[in-house]
């Protein structure tokens, strides 16, 4: 049903953001490479959507002065953060200046940073961009993947958000 059918008129915002918070999400920094400089943001809403063709979605604000810089780049890349990274995730979901200071980051394919130490990265082209609500969603196609260390045990688990706060994976 569409907008008109008056069914979401009645959730309150605070309490979508609670229910919803119980669900655990992976913490995601997209960058890309930008006329003035490299860009990033921390996201959450991060999935995988096809096989074949190999492509993946984000959901950034409309809104983000981020998303607003980044937009119009044709591409990006998924940095996976690792479960000691939640640092990282705080400094691209802030205000800060330069998000990149001290940051180590290299370039793949598409030269949009990926950040060193991440447990997977995930290099894509904008495959197309749908609004949706107060949010766009992103499909990219993959040119370019890997993890931090090939297959190896030893290597350090996803950040995870969970109820406003960041966890890790335990058991693995």
């Amino acid at each position: 049903m569409g907008r008109s059918s008056g069914w979401s008129d009645s959730i309150d915002g605070r309490e979508f953001r609670r229910v919803l918070g119980h669900y655990p999400t992976g913490v995601t920094v997209v960058t890309a490479a930008c006329p003035g400089g490299p860009e990033g943001m921390t996201i959450g809403s991060f999935t995988s959507v096809s096989l074949d063709p190999p492509l993946v979605s984000f959901c950034p604000g409309q809104d983000s002065d981020s998303w607003i810089r980044m937009r119009d780049v044709g591409s990006f890349c998924v940095n996976v953060l690792g479960d000691d990274q939640a640092d990282v995730s705080s400094t691209f979901a802030s205000k800060v200046d330069d998000r990149f200071d001290g940051l180590r980051t290299r370039v793949e394919v598409t030269g949009a940073p990926v950040i060193e130490g991440c447990v997977a990265w995930i290099d894509c082209r904008v495959e197309a961009v749908h609004s949706a609500g107060d949010h766009d969603i992103v499909v990219g196609r993959v040119v370019a993947l890997g993890t931090a260390d090939g297959n190896s045990q030893s290597a350090p688990g996803p950040l995870i958000f969970l109820k406003g706060g960041y966890g890790r994976v335990a058991g693995l």
